[in-house]
């Protein structure tokens, strides 16, 4: 969720660049999601990071389905736009990889594409196309 936001502290600045890359990236699906909702049940956390991460991943690419096939009409079909979304997200959560500005979260992926297909089955209701054009 902190996208191009990480802060390091003392010790994280001691770690190699592959301890880093390795402390900033999580290829295990539902790994972070299990985590958080496992904290928001035993209260092992503060109520709102859980939310603010799971829902706010969620609903951040939800626009991105309404808007992106608005603006181009190619991409007005299920398999095209999920490519488009996938290559997308990919390269955000890589640059957030590389540059050490955040980390590559599968779970990240897995929750914007959700949103991201949300938006778009949001957009493909008749209502919300004549309201938009």
């Amino acid at each position: 969720m902190y996208f191009l936001n990480r802060g390091s502290g003392d010790w994280y600045s001691d770690l190699s660049l592959l301890e880093k890359l390795r402390f900033n990236s999580n290829f295990v699906p539902f790994k972070t999601m299990s985590t958080y909702i496992r904290a928001m049940f035993d209260g092992s956390m503060n109520a709102n990071i859980p939310i603010e991460n799971l829902f706010g991943n969620l609903l951040l690419f939800l626009p991105m389905g309404i808007y992106v096939p608005f603006f181009i009409e190619k991409l007005n079909k299920w398999r095209v736009f999920t490519v488009l979304m996938s290559i997308i997200l990919l390269i955000i959560e890589t640059v957030q990889l590389v540059t050490l500005r955040g980390s590559f979260d599968i779970d990240d992926f897995i929750l914007n594409m959700i949103g991201a297909l949300i938006g778009f089955g949001v957009w493909r209701t008749k209502i919300v196309q004549r309201i938009l054009r």
